[in-house]
């Protein structure tokens, strides 16, 4: 498994605005790249509670984050239950959500998530529960598989997609990450794969986004998290590709309307060359910031990433 990066990592501190007195929420903890840098900005007296529905995961940050003691607190759940891994009126200076798979998740041959490496056809993010890719193929009717990836992944070559894995799939299981590659991408004319991308990339995001169920209820975890912010609070959010992107745009123009709360980031912010020829995955990270107005009236000035009026 390669270092663990946190993508984005200067934009979120600047936004977040880490204080020594500050308690944040980072619902995806994962690896705990964001909270150790978070905590780190809020010595000596912050605190931070951190989530993610990987045990794993979760191991391994609390090996990374054991330093700042009692000042971090873990919990495993998914943020879609945020309401009841949170204590009863428990709130935050700054919340973070980094959606998409994990360094761990992707890296990991025997997760599942890559088709570059041989592994089970798992992809499931929490492997104590929940069906695994290799079952959704197997079970899925042609017409359903090929709508699941035309939806989860914007994958135009869907329905040839599906019938190739139908069809191979009555030769026996498909149960490995390279074999369903394989079979996505000899159901692509060649002339029709993307150039930047392999073409199984698609239908991977896809499978994953349905076994996990990542986006159904993400919509209502931003507003139950923006119910927890304390006045002058932020949540900032790290989105991957356009499906989350748009939920989190939609969501927050919502609590925008609704409420006192303004949107910090008039377009979203994006990595910048240098980070992404360190960290490749960063080139598709869009990072939106949404701020509950403080009690107090104050003199606004502009953020140094823009705002909205």
């Amino acid at each position: 498994m390669s270092a663990h990066v946190p993508v984005l990592l200067t934009e979120v501190l600047a936004l977040l605005r880490p204080e020594p007195s500050g308690h944040i929420l980072d619902a995806t903890v994962g690896l705990g790249g964001h909270a150790e840098a978070l905590l780190e900005a809020m010595e000596p007296a912050g605190t931070l509670l951190g989530m993610d529905r990987d045990a794993e995961a979760l191991a391994l940050a609390a090996e990374r984050l054991a330093r700042f003691g009692e000042r971090v607190r873990l919990v495993q759940g998914r943020y879609e239950h945020l309401a009841d891994l949170i204590g009863p009126g428990e709130s935050f200076d700054g919340i973070l959500f980094d959606l998409g798979a994990s360094s761990l998740q992707l890296d990991s041959a025997a997760r599942g998530f890559a088709f570059g490496r041989e592994g089970p056809l798992d992809m499931r993010m929490n492997q104590g529960a929940g069906e695994t890719a290799a079952e959704l193929v197997a079970r899925l009717p042609e017409q359903e598989l090929a709508d699941l990836i035309f939806r989860w992944g914007e994958e135009r070559g869907s329905r040839r997609i599906a019938r190739a894995i139908v069809g191979a799939r009555r030769a026996g299981p498909i149960e490995t990450t390279t074999a369903l590659a394989g079979i996505v991408a000899r159901a692509i004319p060649r002339r029709a794969w993307p150039r930047h991308i392999h073409p199984a990339t698609r239908t991977f995001q896809a499978l994953r986004i349905a076994v996990n169920d990542e986006l159904a209820g993400l919509g209502s975890a931003l507003e139950e998290a923006a119910a927890r912010l304390r006045p002058g609070g932020r949540i900032a959010v790290i989105s991957f590709h356009s499906l989350e992107d748009r939920i989190v745009k939609q969501t927050w123009r919502a609590l925008s309307a609704s409420g006192p709360r303004r949107i910090l980031t008039k377009r979203p912010v994006t990595a910048g060359d240098a980070e992404i020829t360190g960290n490749p995955r960063a080139r598709s990270a869009k990072l939106r910031v949404l701020e509950l107005a403080p009690q107090v009236p104050v003199r606004r000035t502009p953020d140094s990433f823009g705002e909205v009026d």
